[in-house]
């Protein structure tokens, strides 16, 4: 590559925030784009734009020449129909200028598992059978992913640059606010745990608690997105993104009660959502925030109920095979447990969650 100019489509979010820090470590110019042009990092340099509004977006990214754009965003509407034309007409409005100034030789795309387990309106109904590879044909459903793929291809064929696709299962790791960030969600319903005695039960369904599965680590997944633009064997391909290893939920809840420090509760047998048991637990956030000096944040801001038990309580088996990146090249792997373990070491080294003991 002759040019490390990148640009960060949802600077803020979990995959594109790790994705910045990604770059900036392995020496890349590094442009940040979310709507209020707020960065993760200082050396980031910020762009603000809000993708639906075409002339706006224009306006930002005249001047940047990116030689790659990482696209790390989407944004949800009540319906799939409406989910694929918002997000299909986002890219269109960032690809079409950048596809028009030239020197852009690379876009990476993040989307997701819901690839092979349908979208929203129908999710995990007709799944495709495990374990996930990307050769297997799209499901005759309505998907966002796909008209972002869509978008994406037509964009590169028409104006020359190569890309890349990538579909993480459940993102594990550092970022607050994010709408689906499931290990923020288990370090904050911990803490709530310990404040109130209530059991830390696993929320999840028998399927996910008994079945095999796998998660990624955002660390892992900004490794591939860099790793694939970088790579000419990877160009023009789309590779699924999990840590390597897949584990039980049985399994893996002791070691995270262990890491926040709550005794696991035994499993009851059926699910019990979080949105439920913890609706009005905000006063008690509250007073954990106030109690252990924590940083001010309010409850909302950092668990995501409604996406954990989402993904908690699925009634099919879930995980994702990684045999095409190995043999591309690309031979990164996670230890889940530390993927966990490690964000809620962070989360209590920044003041989010309580100290332990």
């Amino acid at each position: 590559m002759d040019s490390k100019r990148a640009l960060v489509v949802g600077v803020t979010g979990i995959s594109g925030n790790n994705t910045a820090r990604q770059l900036l470590a392995e020496g890349w110019e590094v442009h940040g784009l979310s709507r209020s042009g707020t960065v993760p990092e200082p050396g980031i340099r910020p762009v603000a734009a809000d993708l639906l509004d075409s002339a706006a977006t224009r306006r930002a990214v005249a001047d940047l020449r990116p030689s790659h754009v990482f696209y790390c965003t989407w944004q949800r509407r009540a319906t799939e129909a409406e989910n694929c034309e918002v997000n299909a007409a986002m890219m269109t409005n960032l690809l079409e200028p950048l596809g028009e100034t030239g020197g852009l030789a690379h876009v990476a795309l993040v989307t997701g598992l819901k690839h092979y387990l349908g979208p929203f309106e129908a999710y995990a109904r007709t799944p495709m059978e495990t374990p996930f590879r990307e050769e297997q044909p799209r499901l005759p459903n309505q998907n966002f992913y796909y008209a972002q793929e869509d978008v994406l291809f037509e964009a590169a064929e028409r104006s020359g640059f190569t890309w890349s696709v990538h579909r993480p299962h459940t993102l594990i790791g550092w970022a607050l606010g994010n709408a689906m960030n499931m290990g923020v969600t288990l370090a904050v319903y911990g803490a709530l745990s310990r404040e109130t005695g209530e059991p830390f039960v696993f929320p999840g369904s028998p399927e996910q608690f008994n079945g095999v599965t796998d998660v990624t680590d955002a660390r892992l997944l900004a490794k591939q997105l860099v790793w694939a633009a970088s790579t000419p064997e990877a160009w023009n391909q789309a590779f699924n993104a999990v840590n390597g290893d897949v584990f039980r939920w049985r399994q893996l809840w002791p070691v995270l009660a262990d890491g926040l420090g709550v005794p696991p509760a035994q499993y009851p047998g059926h699910a019990q959502p979080l949105a439920d048991r913890l609706a009005a637990a905000g006063p008690v956030w509250d007073r954990i925030v106030e109690k252990h000096g924590l940083v001010p944040t309010k409850l909302e801001e950092l668990a995501s109920w409604w996406h954990t038990d989402g993904d908690l309580g699925r009634e099919t088996e879930t995980f994702a095979d990684m045999t095409k990146s190995r043999s591309f090249g690309f031979t990164v792997v996670q230890d889940t447990r530390r993927s966990f373990l490690d964000l809620f070491e962070r989360l209590r080294a920044e003041r989010i969650i309580p100290p332990l003991g």
